[in-house]
């Protein structure tokens, strides 16, 4: 139980042992998403603590994801992340059946607009050349944690008929590309980087303006080395993380 005693005569210090308590009450459920965890004042009465420690045991919690601290509601439980490891090339929804997630899109556009520069570069095209793009949003289990604008390179559309809106919203990018082109991506390069969300990207993750985002820009490209698609990725920072592994350096 996450309130047994806490072991005084261990070297670890008593605000840790605190915040693994709860966090394994957490992760079994006891605590679930929504839930209010214990307050300073309570943990303080149960382990007979002072209030520093009992607020650097939730201080932890929330540098970990696992909490939000509300002025008058508490420390309350969030959603747990999703783990993308970035070594890892899936799509959205192949990688959130493989967690245990049913993913789903809601496409908001899906037609023909101007490349910009960024977008030229990364598919080899001219500025301003006509492209199709494609935003949708992405969820698990029906709830948004990311947004998609996605562009597809010319060179594969040609004059075949893109993908509609219907299509988009029933299934995967990649497994369209697959289906009828016989396109398979077998390698992606990725930049990840960190801002702030705008109130309109707020209001399609359901989020605060402000809050933070992970902004990945991908380009994908098939055997033959030719770029078929540049994507820019939007995630919720508190329901989406990239993990990274490497060897050790010697």
């Amino acid at each position: 139980m996450w309130n047994k005693p806490l072991a005084e005569s261990s070297p670890i210090p008593l605000w840790f042992q605190i915040a693994e308590r709860l966090r394994d009450a957490i992760s079994t459920g006891i605590f679930k998403p929504g839930d209010a965890l214990p307050s300073e004042t309570q943990l303080n009465e149960v382990f007979g603590i002072s209030r520093s420690t009992s607020r650097a045991a939730l201080d932890r919690l929330e540098q970990e994801g696992l909490i939000v601290r509300k002025s008058g509601k508490g420390s309350i439980v969030l959603n747990p992340r999703i783990d993308q490891p970035a070594n890892e090339m899936l799509g959205f929804s192949d990688d959130m059946r493989r967690r245990g997630f049913t993913p789903s899109h809601e496409t908001l556009f899906a037609g023909r607009v101007r490349a910009s520069a960024e977008v030229a570069e990364a598919l080899g095209v001219k500025v301003n050349s006509s492209i199709y793009q494609s935003r949708r949003l992405l969820k698990a289990d029906g709830t948004p944690i990311g947004f998609a604008e996605s562009w597809l390179s010319p060179t594969f559309l040609q004059d075949k008929p893109p993908p509609s809106i219907r299509t988009l919203n029933e299934g995967s990018l990649y497994e369209w590309l697959h289906r009828e082109f016989g396109a398979k991506v077998v390698r992606a390069s990725e930049y990840i980087e960190a801002a702030v969300v705008q109130a309109e990207m707020a209001n399609h993750l359901h989020v605060a303006p402000g809050a933070p985002v992970l902004i990945v820009r991908r380009s994908s490209f098939v055997e033959d080395a030719q770029p078929i698609e540049y994507v820019i990725l939007y995630f919720r920072a508190d329901r989406y993380r990239f993990q990274l592994e490497s060897g050790v350096i010697v």
